[in-house]
Parts: C-alpha cells; sequence; structure tokens
C-alpha cells in the first residue's frame, strides 16, 4: 500500500506525490492530519481553516470518485503526528509514503521526525517539490549562496526556468471502482468552534474554481494587470492567493496557463503578462528564502542588525490600526475590509504595514501575525516577506527611508473613494475632493462620526528614519 500525505497541496492535477504514488499497480490511499492546537499556535485564521477543509471534503468526495480512499486523522500538535502516522501506517500495511516537501521550519521537523519513525518501520518517504515551479535551491548565486536581493533572483530565476522547464500533470486515472464519502460535517473530525465548513461564498473551494478564476483573468485582465493592479476598487488583479496558499491550484499551473494564453513566456518588462510572471516570481523568491534562510520561520529579521531597532508600543494605537479607526481612510477601508473579508488587495498590504511600521513604530511582527490570524491567503513566505519588506528589515535593496504617506497613497490609487467609500461607510457622503483628509470638511457640517488621525505622518516619518540611524551609531 502506498500512502499520499496532503498537506497545503490540496488537488488532484499537478500533485507530484500524488502523480508518483499512482505509477504502477500497488493500491493507493491518501491522508489529511488535522492539528487544531498546531493551528492556533501559528495564528491560522479561521476563515483559512474553514476554506482548508471544505477543500478536504471537496478532495475527498474527488479521491473516493477515483477508488482512492483519503484517511483523516486528527492529532493536536505537530509533536503527535509521527506516532500517529505510524500506527496508521502499520494498520494499512503502508510500504512508502509520498508527500510534497513542506518550507515552514516547524513543518521540516515535524517531516523529519516522520521520516525516522518510519524508517524503524521500513517505510520509504518520497518527498517532492509541489509547491514552487523551481524547487528552494535552484536558484542560487555564482557562490552557491541564497539571492538576498529579489531583482538578481528573478533574472537567474527566469534563466533556470528557460533551462530546466516545466512539467504539469493531469490528475490521476480511476485506480477502482467508486467510494463511498462522508462528509466531514457529519464526522466529530473538526473543531466545533470553527462552526460551519462551508466557507464564505466568495471563496467557493474546488480545483474547478481555482482553474475558473486563473482562465477569467488570463482572458479579462492580464493584459492590463500592470496598470491596473494597484488600484483596489478595480478587478486588476487573479484573486488566486486563497486557492495558491492552499494549494488547489499550483504555481506551476499559472505559469503554463499565461505561456499558453500568450503564446510565449514573458522575459521583460517591456512584454504583456510580465508584470503578473513577475508577482509570481516574488513569490517564489519569498518561499526560496524561507526554506535557505530557516530563521525566517523563527521571528527573525533578514537583516540580523534591525533586530536592535527601538520599536515602540501603545496598545491604544494598535487596537486602532487592526480595527480601521487611524483617521486615515485607506488605512481604515483597508483594515475593515480584512477583518470583514479576510482578503486584502496587495497594494493595501503595502499601505497599512508601512502604516504600523513606519507611522506608529510597532513591531512588524504584531502586524505580521494580525494578517496570519485573519488573511484567508495566510503563508508564512509570503506574509513574513511582505512585512519585513514594508518594515525595512527583509530582503529589499531599497533604502530604510522608504516610508509610505497614507494620503497620497489614498489619493493616488483610489483617487475617486469608491473603495474607502464601501468600507468606511461614515464618508459615503464627502466628496472626492476632501475624501482623503476629509476632518475639515467633517468639522464644517458638526459631524464627529470619523475619527482625527491618531499621528501626524510627517512627523511619524521622521521618527522613523531616526530609529533606523540609531542603528548605525
Amino acid at each position: 500500500m502506498k500512502l499520499v500525505w496532503f498537506r497545503n497541496d490540496l488537488r488532484l492535477a499537478d500533485n507530484p506525490a500524488l502523480r508518483h504514488a499512482c505509477a504502477g499497480e500497488e493500491p493507493v490511499a491518501a491522508l489529511f492530519i488535522l492539528s487544531p492546537t498546531q493551528w492556533r499556535q501559528h495564528k491560522l485564521a479561521p476563515v483559512r481553516q474553514r476554506f482548508i477543509l471544505a477543500q478536504v471534503d471537496e478532495l475527498g468526495r474527488e479521491l473516493a470518485a477515483l477508488g482512492i480512499p483519503l484517511h483523516l486523522l486528527r492529532v493536536e500538535t505537530y509533536a503527535e503526528v509521527p506516532a500517529a502516522l505510524a500506527d496508521l501506517s502499520r494498520d494499512l500495511g503502508v510500504t512508502r509514503l509520498y508527500a510534497n516537501q513542506a518550507i515552514e521550519i516547524d513543518e521540516q521537523r515535524r517531516d523529519r521526525a516522520v521520516s525516522a519513525v518510519l524508517a524503524e518501520q521500513e517505510i520509504a518517504c518520497h518527498w517532492f517539490n509541489g509547491c514552487c515551479v523551481l524547487p528552494p535551491g535552484r536558484v542560487l548565486t555564482g557562490s552557491g549562496e541564497m539571492f538576498k536581493v529579489y531583482t538578481p533572483f528573478s533574472r537567474a530565476w527566469l534563466k533556470a526556468l528557460e533551462e530546466d522547464g516545466f512539467v504539469i500533470h493531469r490528475a490521476p486515472e480511476p485506480r477502482g471502482a467508486s467510494l463511498p464519502w462522508q462528509p466531514l460535517a457529519e464526522r466529530e473530525f473538526v473543531d466545533a468552534t470553527l462552526g460551519e465548513l462551508t466557507p464564505d461564498p466568495r471563496w467557493p473551494v474546488g480545483e474547478a474554481e481555482a482553474q475558473r478564476r486563473l482562465t477569467s483573468f488570463l482572458d479579462e485582465a492580464v493584459l492590463d494587470y500592470g496598470e491596473t493592479r494597484d488600484f483596489p476598487a478595480l478587478a486588476g488583479t487573479s484573486v488566486l492567493s486563497p486557492y495558491l496558499a492552499a494549494g488547489i491550484i499550483s504555481p506551476r499551473q499559472c505559469v503554463g496557463a499565461l505561456q499558453q494564453r500568450l503564446g510565449y513566456r514573458p522575459q521583460s518588462k517591456a512584454q504583456p503578462g510580465f508584470v503578473w510572471l513577475n508577482e509570481l516570481t516574488w513569490r517564489e523568491f519569498y518561499r526560496h528564502l524561507l526554506v535557505l534562510i530557516p530563521s525566517l520561520s523563527m521571528n527573525r529579521p533578514f537583516k540580523a542588525e534591525t533586530a536592535a531597532l527601538p520599536w515602540s508600543w501603545d496598545p491604544d494605537a494598535f487596537a486602532a490600526w487592526c480595527e480601521g479607526r487611524t483617521g486615515y481612510p485607506i488605512v481604515d477601508a483597508a483594515m475593515r475590509c480584512l477583518n470583514a473579508t479576510g482578503w486584502m488587495h496587495n497594494r493595501l498590504r503595502m499601505i497599512v504595514a508601512s502604516f504600523l511600521t513606519k507611522d506608529l513604530h510597532i513591531h512588524w511582527r504584531l502586524g505580521e501575525d494580525y494578517f496570519m490570524s485573519k488573511l484567508i491567503d495566510g503563508d508564512l513566505a509570503a506574509n513574513n516577506g511582505g512585512w519585513q519588506w514594508a518594515a525595512g528589515t527583509g530582503a529589499d535593496a531599497a533604502p530604510y527611508f522608504r516610508v509610505f504617506n497614507p494620503t497620497t497613497q489614498g489619493q493616488r490609487f483610489d483617487p475617486q473613494g469608491e473603495f474607502i467609500r464601501t468600507w468606511v461607510t461614515e464618508l459615503a457622503d464627502v466628496p472626492a475632493a476632501y475624501l482623503h483628509q476629509p476632518h475639515d470638511w467633517l468639522r464644517l457640517k458638526g459631524r464627529q462620526d470619523y475619527p482625527l488621525p491618531i499621528v501626524d505622518h510627517a512627523v511619524a516619518r521622521v521618527r522613523a528614519i531616526e530609529m533606523f540611524r540609531f542603528l548605525e551609531k
């Protein structure tokens, strides 16, 4: 018996572990392990947990239709996984385990422990690259080190992609008669605190839905992506991040579909489609970094010297940021959108992260944790990379004095206030000319239903720069 262990790769198509397990005639079974206490320790958002479990339900039905049973285990922490997996393997008569590699440090430690325990039962473990187009470690400097700046990494990544190519594998063929599947909602497998397993209707699960979104984006938006991607009121992005984070679609499928749509693989900014490919490359960069620099999984800054930054702590200011009460409309709209939907536009993520770290001078780790506790697409590599980029502690060639002005960012990327009015409803009737600095207009109207700015951006910017100069002393 071969056993396929599904993790953040909840799909049938382009799943290397599943494909290799299904080679040959030996029976195949599948496994998913829920670790609720570990998930909570990792700040996994409830909306993301529900999304994952709803996809597990969908995956279980699809596997059953192929004649592959999906077994479910529930253990509270990763420390319990090796023994539980060994017991299941013994019961099923497993001879080989197949799984796609994890990139986070806790997950890697878990997998090493699993390999050691199963080796005692003479069960071979086979690990594959299922989360990146090119495996971590493939794109290195001439001296064999990980790139510390994105631009040279992206050039080397594109070159390696041309040299290596890639194959997208179809879902496996049926391996026997269809099997029954008992929905998760009818089992005691799931923590009742998650409530209904059905995810937000804005985020339907399933590989077909992920492919539909990808096709729609490539047909309707990819050619204009460079011009529209920064405007949150426009449908200019793929909105595939939850599906990539859960592994419902693979990055190889995205690159392959882009190439098929265009008839070529973009190589420079001058070519249509390159800007979106560049975003996929950023995703690769952060994932490669996480594997090759494990300290990033342990709350450490990429730039070691920035561990000494004198961050401030103001619980009231942090609460105002979390709840969207800062007095800066674009920041408040973004945070309210996150809290209500579990998702935030990428431009807005940069704005609110800069505001927390450079205006409020609050540690990036608090923002990183809050995002993970809310995001449906919460992914350690991308989330950590984005927060450290914004805070000036990460892999970024830009100088530390880059500080986003929240007012001008709002004026530039939501000029008519369409996004702001959607989420900051108390500003719905403010004219566009005043919307990004509405306080004088509100005062003239005798209104006090929107908070004053909690910080003077000009003053806060100077303080942020001084924080980094402190490191030079």
